[in-house]
């Protein structure tokens, strides 16, 4: 039966491929054997795709959708044979790489190597929701995570700052299953690739099996031994890629193109399928794999008198992480402080600890910095704080996979030079619509004496032309706070840009909030210019305002705490807070500005090294030159 299974996920995944004439049919057909193993070991309940206590299984190579696809079909998800048959077509269930808006999908991996993190990221937040709810004789969160990964996702860096993190941790309920088929689109790996990977996870803390990954028995042995590790456990299972392709088995030719329909019709008849029918599956292979709905029903069910057994305590516990409720926050008001927004943010983190048991989260070896520590909250796994050390890349998609595992809420720190590094998991939480959030400090040319490889300038508008993503940039610790509250009350995820040094106390608005995401914070009557900006740069709008009103020009001032929001508003609110000629200040590029204003007061080169109060002077960011360019402005 195991051979038969195999051959029917062969021929599913291929005759999905040949359809769309699109896709990647070796791997799905290298990994056929695992596959259909694995699915027998794997603890899940198709009809409930939530269960909490499921093992997660993540495709990291996410090329492989066919693979994928076709194991969700045969387990019994929601998913039909016309969901395969409509592969890779818009609006169907089955895009070229995995979404979570497939039943059963746990992440979308996206670029090779992020769902090793993600992988990575679910077995610790196993972990620390064990801590958090296990009691010595009732362990309701017991379960493993699996990541099937290729040579492409190991050579990316992303996977080494990843299981670095496992190996540290000891993450004795992680299980990554490496498909070593020693191709890639160009060829052999070894024209780019000869490590011995073994070693290199032996070196970061794991236990290492190699077997034949077309040899049923061992493929069993292997995943037998799951159950008995104490340690990440890594499987390297040696395939051929396309295996059972006849003439191109073995060859890079498998990996991103359809096989045609003559081979396909030839392999099927090779193994004794009808090479006439596809997406055909014969009923004794759908009733043995369809099994899995009746066990997972069970462990279910099993599970569910496991919680119905929890103290007091622990139920009150577990409430609050699948209903958190964000009005038991008590913010800190900091009216009439000048505090670095770096600064406020901390306190606003502490008091969302405080208050939130399921928000947890850490910085890229950057806490003290970034102020970002949770006091007395303790440290990953018992406590709060995750030390990531240098790894903004991983950082990121172990985030993604907190904030998909059902319980929490979490956030990742760094300064916001860095978060290039981070783009692909933070791009990945906007598409999946995860509540993750992103606190990035030293905002700008503020930074200083680090100088210019340390001063974001393009970085502002990378994150705002982001779908489905909210950048915060306050201008002081109340505009910090709202932007919190808009954010928390957001399936969106957000990125919290914060300033290095002080800024002083906005006054109160006279027209909007932050919620529109911009607001008049000064207007005056007839104004004939208006002057908006975010962050740092409001401070200064406001002074050369007061300059221009010494010389009888009246001009408004718009704080803008969250530029995405603004583009949502109507055209009315816009028109009320936006009058006469419209100047943009920001000590960045600034080029999304122009959707809004006549001229942008920005950088237009690099930054520099030296004092923040020297380098806003010499880059011309000053309450004098803000009104000079403003009068120019009105000229034109």
């Amino acid at each position: 039966m195991n051979e038969k299974i195999s051959n029917t996920i062969k021929f599913l995944s291929a005759d999905m491929i040949q359809k769309a004439n699109s896709g990647h049919p070796g791997t799905p057909m290298g990994l056929s054997d695992v596959i259909t193993v694995l699915m027998r070991h794997i603890r899940h309940n198709p009809k409930n795709p939530k269960w909490l206590n499921r093992d997660r299984l993540v495709f990291s190579g996410g090329h492989a959708s066919a693979l994928i696809y076709s194991y969700l079909y045969l387990t019994g998800y929601d998913l039909s044979l016309d969901d395969l048959k409509s592969f890779r077509q818009i609006y169907s269930k089955t895009p070229g790489h995995p979404e979570i808006t497939t039943p059963g999908i746990e992440i979308a991996t996206g670029p090779l190597g992020q769902g090793i993190a993600n992988a990575v990221g679910f077995a610790m937040a196993a972990k620390f929701a064990a801590n958090l709810l296990n009691e010595d004789k009732n362990k309701i969160i017991d379960h493993k995570v699996y990541c099937i990964c290729g040579d492409g996702d190991l050579e990316e860096g992303i996977s080494y700052e990843a299981c670095s993190i496992a190996g540290n941790q000891n993450l004795d309920n992680l299980v990554i299953i490496y498909d070593s088929n020693n191709i890639t689109i160009d060829g052999n790996t070894n024209i780019t690739w000869d490590e011995d990977v073994k070693v290199r996870f032996e070196a970061q803390g794991f236990e290492v099996a190699r077997i034949d990954g077309h040899n049923f028995d061992q493929i069993e042995f292997a995943l037998n031994e799951v159950a008995n590790k104490t340690k990440p456990y890594l499987i390297i299972v040696n395939t051929a890629i396309g295996k059972g392709a006849l003439e191109l088995e073995g060859s890079a030719k498998t990996h991103g193109s359809p096989l045609g329909e003559d081979l396909i019709a030839r392999a099927k008849k090779a193994v004794d399928f009808d090479p006439q029918k596809s997406f055909f599956v014969d009923e004794d292979v759908l009733f043995e794999t369809r099994s899995a709905i009746e066990k997972g029903d069970l462990a279910e069910k099993l599970w569910n008198e496991k919680v119905e057994k929890l103290s007091d305590d622990k139920r009150k516990i577990l409430n609050e992480l699948q209903n958190p409720d964000f009005s038991k926050i008590v913010f800190p008001d900091f009216s009439g402080q000048k505090i670095a927004t770096r600064e406020s943010n901390g306190k606003i983190l502490n008091a969302i600890s405080e208050a939130i048991p399921g928000f947890l989260g850490g910085s890229a070896d950057l806490a003290a910095s970034n102020k970002t520590a949770l006091k007395n909250s303790g440290d990953f796994p018992y406590g709060k704080n995750i030390h990531y050390g240098i790894r903004e890349h991983a950082m990121a998609a172990i985030g993604n996979a907190f904030a998909r595992y059902g319980l929490f809420i979490p956030f990742s720190a760094t300064f916001f030079i860095f978060s290039d590094y981070m783009k692909s998991g933070v791009r990945l939480a906007a598409l999946m619509g995860l509540r993750h959030y992103f606190v990035f400090t030293h905002d700008s040319i503020g930074v200083g004496e680090d100088g210019p490889t340390h001063e974001p300038i393009e970085q502002l508008g990378t994150f705002r032309s982001m779908p489905d993503f909210y950048t915060f940039r306050p201008a002081d610790g109340n505009e910090n706070v709202e932007c919190w509250k808009i954010a928390l009350n957001n399936s969106k995820p957000a990125a919290f840009v914060c300033s290095r040094q002080g800024l002083e106390s906005l006054p109160k608005a006279v027209f909007g909030s932050v919620k529109n995401g911009a607001y008049l914070v000064k207007e005056t009557k007839d104004a004939k210019i208006t002057l908006i900006a975010s962050g740092s740069e409001v401070e200064l709008c406001l002074k050369a305002a007061e300059i221009l009103k010494s010389e009888n020009i009246n001009a408004n001032v718009v704080s803008t705490p969250c530029f995405e929001l603004l583009c949502e508003q109507n055209e009315d609110y816009i028109n009320k807070i936006l009058k006469g000629k419209i100047l943009a200040v920001e000590a960045a590029s600034g080029l999304e500005w122009y959707k809004f204003a006549d001229e942008i007061f920005g950088m237009k080169t690099f930054g520099a090294s030296g004092k923040a109060s020297d380098l806003f002077k010499h880059f011309g960011f000053t309450d004098k030159n803000i009104a000079e360019t403003a009068k120019k402005l009105m000229k034109k």
